[in-house]
């Protein structure tokens, strides 16, 4: 299974914008994505509630993973900028 881990560095963390895009690109894709916090929480993406309910921060490290498919890179990539959007 592809896996990517990443740091947030969103400015206040994962709050309702990027929580709504990482809810749309997930929903987008055709197989379920995880998100896994380093307590070892593990949430399904397409849950907002689920999300949220995570408090992640700055500087949180996270694992996402989804099943092999044709765009599985991508997806990681689209949901890793989200969370760690380039400078």
């Amino acid at each position: 299974m592809p896996r990517r881990q990443v740091i947030i560095s969103t400015h206040n963390g994962v709050h309702a914008r990027p929580v709504a895009e990482l809810v749309r690109v997930v929903q987008a894709h055709p197989h379920a994505v995880t998100l896994q916090t380093s307590t070892g929480a593990v949430v399904d993406l397409s849950s907002v509630l689920a999300l949220m309910d995570l408090g992640l921060t700055p500087g949180d490290v996270v694992v996402l993973e989804t099943a092999d498919s044709v765009g599985a890179e991508r997806v990681l990539d689209t949901l890793a900028g989200v969370l760690d959007p380039p400078r």
